[in-house]
Order: C-alpha cells, then structure tokens, then sequence
C-alpha cells in the first residue's frame, strides 16, 4: 500500500514539472516578440514602360580639333602654350628655328634684284632692235638694203624679243620663290587655326621638329559632341536630327537630352558598327575625353521599376529589404538592368506592387516589422 502511495506522489510531482516547464516555454514564446524597426521610407515596385535598348559607349569630342604639325624641319624654340589654355584664332602656339628659311628668304630676294636687272637690259636690247628693225623696213622699201640685211636684223630682233620674254619669264619665276621663302619662314611660326582650348602638348624646347611632327593639339571652343559606336542591328532606330537620351558618369547620374548630328554611312569592318556624332547641350563642366553612353532605343516594353535608393550592394550581388502585407521585412536578391534616372529595372526577384524599402544602409531588417514613416 505504501508503495502505491509513492507511485501517485511521484506522478503528481512529475506532471507538476511538466507544468512549470510548459509555462517557463509560453512565457518565453511571448518574450520573443517580432521587433519594430521605426523611421523607414517605403517605395512599391511599379510597372512602366521602358525603352528595349542598349547603351551605346563612346567619347565627348570636340566638334572640330586640329593637330598641329610641323611643315618644316627645325629646331623647336619656344612653346608658348600649356595643356588647359585657351587660344585665339592666328595665336602663335610653337616656334621653330627659322634661321635656315630666312636665308632661303634673303636669297629669293637676291634673286629677283638680279631678275629685275636682267629684265631691264633685255627690254633695252629689245627695243634697240625693234627701232633698229623699224629703220631697215624703209631703207628696204627704198631698196636701200639687201634683202639679206634686212633678215639679219629681223631674225636679231627676234631674238632680242624671245631674250625679253625670257627674261620676264625668269623674274616672274623669282619673285615667286620670294613668295615661297616667305610662306617657309611662317611655317616656323606655328599659329592656332581656330579659337579653343590645348589639349595636348607634344614637345618641349630643344626638340628638334620633322616635316608632320605633332606638336599640339587644339579643340574649337563652344559645343561638344558625344561619339559612340552603334551596332549594325541597332542602327535603324538612329536618326539624323532625333533626340537621344546622354548620360556622363563624371557629372552624375541625371540624362541629358542630345541631338544626332552625324552618322558615319560607312561600318567598321572589324566590329560592324557605325560611328554617330550626338551634339550635347552645353555644360560648363563637360570635357572633351569624357566617357558617356547613349540610349539607342529599338521598341517599348513593361518592366519593373523601383528607386535606385533601395539597392542594397553585397560585393557582386545586388539585393532590396522587401515588406510584405504584415510590414516584415525579409533580403530579396534581385537582378537589375539598366538605370532610368534615379530608378533602375528589375529583370528578376521582385514584382510589381511589392514594396521594399528605401536607403536601409546597413540595418539587418530581416524579420523585423518595418514602421513606415509618415
């Protein structure tokens, strides 16, 4: 009997444990409440239409730049411009040695005064000869003379005509190598061929410069022009005078709208694409070497679309904090295409209507209830 007892004691103790251990566990459960996350913005992911595109790469160029060369062999004695300045039109840039073509120069006029000198002689042999010609044409009709002297003096006046002409000849011919000299002794002036700003400088003082030598480069001041290549299949949704949508890193992620200007008809034989010149607006911090992309826009399609400040970036991997109908938060990792502004597509990992939360930073947010702000 007493046995029994013990048995039912032990029972009851047993359950009574069982019930205090039950109750430690919902009490526990109930400590162990979702936890609030308060002053968060949230945006939805919305359907819109999107351009079905690509960006085509390219370089802000000037809409006309010059390379300055040398058209003489000489020694290069002065740059008078740096990288960054602005020039006018007829600015000297670079000067060369022009010792050697001065010479040249002194020489031509050498000869033009020994030309003129000749010139003069013959024209003074010349009109000898014809006076001389003039007065055996009478005594011939006088029959004065014979015949024989009177075609001395024609065939010696002839001559003295032909030594006249040559004579002309040969000064024209030197005072066109004065004319020559004078346009080698600029060439050791190199001079700006249109206001704008150098781009590059290739020599120093010292160098000595060949005929096709690089010495600087200048663009034209004003307008700039982004040139990108564009692939062949692409190409029928350019046009020439079309507005298209420009992006340059260096001066943020907003669009400007471009105009096409040009398009080269001829294609790359390497990579089959053609050139296309856009003319930009004008920028003050816009420079010629700039990276830029341009949007080539083939047709229309939906796409999901949410702000890029909900992007969260792990490495390689893109991902958003997506709320769902009770406000808790959990990691989506996404794929993203390309950027319209301020928003971005999704290709895959969320849906329109859901919505994810804006510029989390670094809250780790997954499972916690996310308080909207209002």
């Amino acid at each position: 009997m007493k046995t029994v007892r013990l048995q039912i004691l032990s029972a009851v103790l047993a359950c009574g444990l069982v019930g205090s251990l039950a109750g430690c566990k919902h009490d526990a459960t109930q400590t162990a409440a979702t936890p609030e996350v308060t002053g968060l913005q949230v945006a939805r992911a919305t359907a819109e239409q999107a351009a079905d595109g690509a960006a085509a790469v390219g370089t802000v160029r000037a809409r006309e730049s010059a390379i300055m060369a040398a058209q003489t062999m000489g020694r290069v004695t002065a740059v008078l411009v740096r990288e960054g300045d602005m020039v006018r039109a007829g600015q000297v840039l670079v000067r060369l040695d022009g010792a050697v073509s001065k010479a040249e120069l002194d020489r031509a006029h050498a000869g033009v005064a020994v030309s003129e000198h000749e010139l003069a002689a013959a024209q003074s042999q010349a009109a000898l000869a014809s006076s001389t010609l003039a007065r055996y044409k009478i005594l011939r009709d006088e029959k004065s003379v014979s015949p024989q002297e009177f075609d001395e003096v024609d065939r010696r006046a002839q001559a003295a005509t032909a030594q006249l002409e040559a004579a002309r000849a040969q000064a024209e011919g030197a005072r066109a190598g004065v004319s020559a000299a004078k346009t080698t002794v600029g060439y050791s002036a190199i001079t700006a061929p249109f206001a704008g700003v150098v781009t590059g400088r290739h020599v120093d003082p010292g160098a000595m410069a060949m005929p096709g030598t690089p010495l600087v480069d200048v663009d034209r001041a004003g307008q700039l022009r982004l040139e990108v290549t564009v692939d062949e299949s692409r190409l029928s949704a350019v046009k020439l005078g079309a507005a298209i949508a420009v992006e340059i890193p260096a001066l943020g992620p907003k669009a400007m709208q471009g105009r096409v200007a040009e398009m080269v008809p001829a294609a790359d034989a390497a990579s089959h694409s053609f050139l296309v010149k856009i003319d930009l607006p004008v920028d003050k911090q816009l420079r010629a070497g700039m990276y830029g992309t341009a949007a080539i826009s083939a047709a229309s399609r939906m796409a999901v679309v949410i702000p890029q400040a909900a992007v969260v970036a792990h490495g390689s991997l893109r991902s958003v904090w997506a709320v769902d109908q009770n406000g808790v938060a959990s990691l989506r990792y996404v794929t993203l295409g390309a950027a319209h502004g301020d928003k971005v597509e999704v290709l895959s990992g969320l849906s329109a209507g859901e919505a994810v939360v804006l510029a989390p930073g670094d809250r780790e947010l997954g499972g916690a209830r996310v308080e909207v702000r209002p």
